[in-house]
């Protein structure tokens, strides 16, 4: 019995949750926002489409699973999103520019390197 995948909201254009904003071969996660638990394929689809204003995780939990693998469908704890440039359960690779844009999904520690 597999698990059921996670809905993805947003201006999502394929089954692997790239969006109308990143699209290319390597945008394959889906980031659930702290404010609503619910998952967006970007911070611009949640703006766009949402209710609400944005709200980014604190550093306290980086133990809560809020990333998706859109390649697999596997929902990764935040720290090891942050620690790793592919999925560990498939082994797809993530968009290393993603990291341009951590601070829009999570709190950023300021006292880290």
């Amino acid at each position: 019995m597999s698990a059921v995948r996670p809905t993805v909201r947003g201006l999502v254009v394929d089954d692997e949750t790239r969006c109308v904003h990143y699209r290319t071969a390597l945008d394959i996660v889906a980031i659930r926002f702290a404010c609503c638990r619910e998952y967006y394929p970007c911070h611009l689809c949640h703006a766009e489409t949402a209710d609400h204003p944005a709200a980014r995780w604190p550093v306290a939990q980086r133990d809560e699973r809020a990333v998706l693998c859109g390649a697999c469908g596997h929902e990764l704890a935040i720290t090891d999103y942050l620690e790793s440039d592919v999925c560990p359960m498939c082994r797809s690779p993530f968009n290393p520019g993603c990291r341009l844009h951590t601070h829009l999904y999570f709190e950023v520690d300021a006292s880290a390197p």
